[in-house]
């Protein structure tokens, strides 16, 4: 017979009944209940207030606060703010809505998260926020992939320096002035930035390729044959209506004799064989047009017979179809 007595009633208990041990005070089993509403605690689960148990129904009406966001009662943790309680889930900043478990501070009296606050202070101020530390910045920024932040939060790749906002960002890592000036950087000749990726290398600078654009229309060349003058890169509609026919070989403008071919334009000096690059003097000496390109004849006569039947061939039908049209 166990020697103890129920904190109920009182009496002791008997060797074949349950006894309720709960925080090492015994109990009967029908004893064991809710004092508010003397039912049996479901699963055993109970709550207590001034050493009373309590059901979870009746602990809720009776003394457990309303949480003032999704209004349920609170069991546990909680968050105090201006005489409202609130489940920690439930306790958020209004502004981007993230629970504020980690603490948090006010701005025009409402819970607020640091990075937010800061941000709204700053942008009322028109100065940035340092998205290391989120307190606002009062002095130069520096701007690392695109974000703001204290120049003193970085020290330089290259000699370990700390940074100041003037420092230079380059292949995802950040320099000082000297320790910058010492890579091999190609700079845009349009941005005048650094060019990290693919360049496009033309009329004697670096280009980023969204960058080079013809001088007239800035349209992007994008792979397209672009003319020179002057140090400056045109499309060739442009060219033309600008400074004339340019070369076909050199792409400037033609500053001596013109030569005219196949519906092109050559410098007189750069109208050579396609074949060997043998100057091709009009009057003096012969040449055919194979594929809109000259040739001279020494060059024709080394190309396959097969390959010079098909330019016969195609050479006697174009002069079918043009003795046709002249007939109608």
């Amino acid at each position: 017979m166990i020697q103890t007595f129920c904190a109920i009633c009182r009496e002791g208990f008997s060797d074949a009944e349950t006894v309720v041990n709960a925080n090492g005070v015994h109990w009967h089993q029908e004893c064991f209940v809710c004092v508010q509403c003397l039912q049996p605690f479901p699963e055993g689960l109970f709550f207590e207030h001034e050493g009373r148990k309590y059901c979870q129904n009746d602990y809720e009406v009776l003394f457990a606060p309303i949480c003032s966001g999704c209004g349920q009662y609170i069991i546990g943790r909680l968050f105090t703010h201006k005489d409202s309680k609130w489940h920690p889930k439930c306790f958020t900043c209004y502004m981007c809505g993230r629970e504020l478990n980690s603490g948090f501070v006010k701005y025009q009296g409402n819970p607020a998260c640091k990075p937010c606050a800061a941000a709204a202070r700053a942008k009322a101020d028109s100065k940035y926020v340092c998205a290391r530390c989120n307190h606002i910045i009062e002095d130069e920024h520096l701007t690392y992939k695109g974000d703001p932040y204290h120049p003193h939060h970085f020290d330089c790749f290259d000699c370990r320096r700390p940074l100041s906002h003037r420092a230079k960002e380059l292949h995802g890592h950040l320099f000082c002035l000297p320790c910058y000036d010492t890579k091999e950087i190609s700079v845009c000749g349009a941005c005048k930035k650094p060019i990290e990726g693919r360049a496009v290398s033309a009329v004697g600078k670096k280009w980023h390729p969204e960058h080079f654009v013809c001088a007239h229309c800035e349209r992007p060349f994008a792979g397209e044959r672009f003319f020179e003058n002057k140090g400056l890169a045109y499309c060739e509609t442009h060219y033309k209506k600008l400074f004339g026919d340019p070369c076909f070989y050199c792409c400037h403008s033609i500053q001596n004799t013109e030569v005219l071919q196949f519906g092109k334009s050559w410098c007189s000096d750069h109208f050579m064989c396609h074949g060997c690059d043998a100057l091709l003097k009009i009057n003096n000496i012969k040449f055919l047009e194979i594929d809109l390109q000259p040739y001279c004849k020494k060059c024709y006569t080394r190309l396959p017979d097969e390959y010079k039947k098909r330019l016969k061939k195609y050479a006697d039908l174009l002069e079918k179809k043009a003795n046709k049209k002249n007939k109608h």
